[in-house]
This record gives structure tokens, C-alpha cells and sequence, in this order.
């Protein structure tokens, strides 16, 4: 099916004409079709499968269909992300899928100016694309109202319950007028039975349309598998980046320890490289995502922060340096390779610990992931060594005490949680 097949008005096909697109994929063919007629939406498919586009295109059109009849500085759409990067990759493609729309559109997310969005909010915007934390808290301090909104899109909304985020959704969700007087949508990588529950109490009799279940991974992702132990990993891993030639790398640990350690010994032996991660401060993330997009950072190492939501075209290989501890992550983060069509290679390490999570992984995408046994001349043992950063130091408050004390008031003999329990003094002797 193509674009032009469909109801859509012209100033959004210009806008799809000039991205580039031209053909429905399969999730677009399902729910365009359902969203385009104004019902409600509910839809599975996997990562990069253009989900976003499909959403995007049926808002454009409903609010393009309908006059505007609510307050002028109240938001028409509000579209739900889990995280800052994927509000950001939203933003991005509703400039270009709603460039001559003429619409105001707002992104509002953390970890940048806060007045400036505020004001923009303030000031009017048709289209609010949004984190659920930031936007309660200028929801609370009225600097906008929810009462007018005539569309509303949840994106990743089983990210929503793996982030602990649903409360705050479910704040949103019921400042928002009746479900039968606005068009819902919702979009996600399984529709399991918490995101039905969601669906069925927030939405409209939604329609389901789900996309290649039974193929969890995308096609073009080459798959392959090293049993490596802990400290074979690295050694394997400068072998792979110096034969393989990968232009352009992204590797995903667990821990942000573990990203810090492993960017120190790659810099430390000439590969450049940066990691993104949750608590790295969001001005920076943009700064990193850019450099790696344009080609500057050829290698990107990421916590599960970096595995939903960002398109980055011409990834060439992943690398699963951790096997991730959920199964549905491992589909994300391969998921950023192979998108739009493109052939990529996801290429994973399971060591002594991740050895335990890969029956799980494999039995989620149906399939086994070949194995592959490294040979001596693979691995790279002449190498620069850097030392480990020490780890976080817990400290204790006890009652009465300082930072470090086990606990325990002074004076207390024997209690628990005293560092060393004390002695009555022994009588003097008369």
C-alpha cells in the first residue's frame, strides 16, 4: 500500500514525499487505515518498523480535519514517551512529517532549560510531546491545561511500566477529557496483559493490529554468539573492532560502571569512544548522539537508556558486551541496527553471568542465536591496561552517629547494629 492510497491530506504527503517514503510497512498498512477512520488504536510491532510515522500521520490528519474548538493556548495532542531520547527522535520526525501542517509543536523533557520550556508551553503549542514527570509538574503549576486535548498517543507504553512510570501516567491520562471525546492510540513492543489492562481502561474499544509476532528480531540483523569468560571479553572485543571494521559501533553493558571502565580502556588503546547513560547530564547525551550520527564518534557505549527510541541510520553493528537481564531489552538494543531496511550485525558475549539469561532470550525471539567459537588469533592480548573505577562507597547513619557508623546511640552495649559490642566495666578491686 502507498501513502497516496490513503485519506491523507496533501500538505502531510508533502511531508512523507520529501522523508523519503513512499510504501506502507506493515504496521503502517494495519493502523493507518483504522486511525485515519477515527477509531482507537492499539498496536504491536517490533523497534524500527516505523510505528512513529504511522501515529504521526493520523494525528496530523485528524487535526487538520477538524476545527479547533478549545481554549487557543491549549494543547490539541499530547503524545506520552518514556524517555528524553525518544521524545527528542519524536520531535525530529514530526518537524519533517508535519512540515507545511503549520503546526506548533513542543517537546517537554528533563535535563534541559526549564523556563524556556515553560514559556514555550505557556505561550501555545497544537502538539505536546512529553515525559510524564516534567509535564505534571508544570501540569500542577497551570501553565497549561490538559481539558482540549483531541488526540492522545502512548508510545512504549510497556517501557512506561519497566520505568515505574505508570502512576504518573495514569495522573495524566484521567486530567484528560472522556476517552469517547478524543482519539487514543497506543503503541508498543508487547501487548501484554498490563498494557491491554491500560489500553481497555483509557481507550476507546480499541482496535488490536499486531505486526509479525512470531518474528521478535528483525530480519536483516545478523545474529551471532562468543562464549567468552569475564576477562576474555575484552580481548575479544578489540579483535572483532580491529577485523571487522565497524564505522560505526554501538555497545551496550548493564552498569554504568561497567560503560566508565570499558570507555577508559578503549580510549586508553585508541579506539575513541563515549558512553550514554542515565544520570549523564542530558545537554551532553544530545552532544554525544549528534557527534555519533554525523560519523564524528565512531563507537558509542550504552547503558538500556540508549536501546528504545533512537534512530541512528548506518548503524553497522551492535554489541551485546553484557547480555542484558530482561529478554525484551535484547530485541531493543539489536533493534538499533538493521532499521529502514538496512543489514546490520548484532554480535553478543555471554560470559559466566550471562550464561544464565540467554535460555530466557532465546525462547522470547523463538529462535537460537548462532554460536560461533573464537579463535587464539581473534583475541588481542597485548593491550593498554587501566585500573577499574573503586566502587561507590555505602555509608550508614545510625542513630546518634555520623556518616559511616554501623548504628547504634552512644552508650547502647551489645544492641544490633552497634560495629563492636561493648563491655560492662570490669568492678575495681577494693
Amino acid at each position: 500500500m502507498k501513502f497516496s492510497e490513503l485519506p491523507i491530506p496533501e500538505v502531510v504527503l508533502k511531508g512523507i514525499e520529501e522523508t523519503g517514503f513512499t510504501d506502507c510497512t506493515p504496521i503502517q498498512e494495519k493502523a493507518l487505515p483504522l486511525a485515519l477512520s477515527g477509531k482507537d488504536v492499539a498496536g504491536q510491532a517490533q523497534t524500527g518498523t516505523g510505528k512513529t510515522a504511522a501515529f504521526l500521520v493520523s494525528l496530523f490528519t485528524r487535526l487538520l480535519n477538524q476545527q479547533k474548538s478549545g481554549g487557543e493556548h491549549h494543547p490539541r495532542a499530547l503524545i506520552l514517551a518514556p524517555t528524553r531520547e525518544l521524545v527528542v527522535q519524536i520531535e525530529k520526525d514530526a518537524q519533517m512529517l508535519g512540515k507545511y501542517a503549520g503546526f506548533n509543536i513542543q517537546a517537554i523533557y528533563g535535563g534541559v532549560d526549564y523556563m524556556k520550556q515553560r514559556d514555550a508551553l505557556k505561550a501555545g503549542a497544537d502538539i505536546v510531546i512529553g515525559t510524564p514527570g516534567r509535564l505534571i509538574d508544570y501540569l500542577k503549576q497551570k501553565v497549561y491545561s490538559l481539558k482540549d486535548v483531541e488526540a492522545l498517543v502512548i508510545d512504549e507504553a510497556d517501557r512506561m511500566f519497566d520505568m515505574g512510570f505508570i502512576a504518573d501516567l495514569r495522573f495524566i491520562l484521567r486530567k484528560l477529557p472522556n476517552y469517547d471525546k478524543r482519539q487514543n492510540m497506543l503503541f508498543s513492543a508487547t501487548l501484554n496483559p498490563r498494557v491491554m489492562e491500560l489500553a481497555y481502561e483509557f481507550m476507546n474499544m480499541p482496535e488490536k493490529v499486531s505486526v509479525t509476532p512470531e518474528q521478535m528480531t528483525a530480519e536483516r540483523v545478523e545474529q551471532v554468539l562468543y562464549h567468552a569468560s569475564r576477562k576474555e571479553k575484552f580481548p575479544l572485543l578489540l579483535g572483532l573492532l580491529k577485523k571487522k571494521g565497524m564505522d560505526r559501533t554501538m555497545i551496550f553493558v548493564n552498569t554504568k560502571r561497567e560503560a566508565e571502565f570499558l570507555q577508559d580502556r578503549l580510549n586508553a588503546n585508541e579506539f575513541p569512544c563515549k558512553v550514554i547513560s542515565g544520570d549523564v547530564e542530558q545537554r551532553k547525551r544530545m552532544k554525544i548522539l549528534a557527534d555519533f550520527k554525523d560519523g564524528t564518534l565512531p563507537i558509542m557505549i550504552a547503558t538500556d537508556v540508549a536501546s528504545r527510541g533512537i534512530h541512528i541510520d548506518g548503524v553497522s553493528h551492535v554489541i551485546n558486551y553484557d547480555l542484558p537481564q530482561d529478554c525484551e531489552d535484547y530485541v531493543h538494543r539489536i533493534g538499533r541496527t538493521a532499521r529502514a531496511g538496512a543489514e546490520g550485525m548484532a554480535i553478543s558475549f555471554a560470559d559466566e553471568d550471562g550464561a544464565f539469561y540467554l535460555e530466557a532470550i532465546e525462547e522470547f525471539i523463538k529462535q537460537k542465536i548462532p554460536t560461533e567459537w573464537a579463535e587464539d588469533d581473534m583475541f588481542v592480548h597485548d593491550y593498554k591496561r587501566t585500573k577499574r573505577p573503586p566502587r561507590p562507597e555505602v555509608k550508614s547513619f545510625g542513630r546518634g552517629g555520623k556518616p559511616g557508623d554501623r548504628g547504634g546511640r552512644p552508650g547502647d552495649k551489645g544492641r544490633v547494629g552497634d560495629h563492636k559490642p561493648t563491655r560492662a566495666p570490669r568492678p575495681k578491686k577494693p
